[in-house]
C-alpha cells in the first residue's frame, strides 16, 4: 500500500517534501517519488497535481497532515476523488 506522508529536510528550518512512500519503509527512507512540498514557516506549498492525481487514483492513503494540506490549498475542490 502506498501512503502521501511527509519527509523532513530542514535542519534547524523544518522544510518537509510531500512524497509517496510505502507503508512499510521509515518516514525517512527511500520514496517512490516527490509529488510537492510544504513549508510551516513561510507557510507555502507547491504542488505536482498531475502526479499527486496519479497516486490518488492508484488508491494511495494521505496521512492526516497531508490531507489537511491538500485540503488548505483547495486540492479537491474542483476533483472528483473522494477520500474513504
Amino acid at each position: 500500500m502506498v501512503k502521501l506522508r511527509l519527509k523532513r529536510c530542514g535542519r534547524k528550518q523544518p522544510i518537509y517534501r510531500i512524497v509517496a512512500n510505502d507503508v512499510r519503509s521509515r518516514r525517512e527512507g527511500r520514496d517512490l517519488r516527490k509529488v510537492g512540498f510544504y513549508d510551516p514557516i513561510k507557510n507555502q506549498t507547491c504542488l505536482n497535481v498531475p502526479s499527486i492525481l496519479y497516486f490518488l487514483e492508484k488508491r494511495a492513503q494521505p496521512t492526516r497532515t497531508v490531507d489537511d494540506i491538500l485540503r488548505k490549498a483547495e486540492f479537491f475542490k474542483d476533483k472528483q476523488i473522494t477520500l474513504s
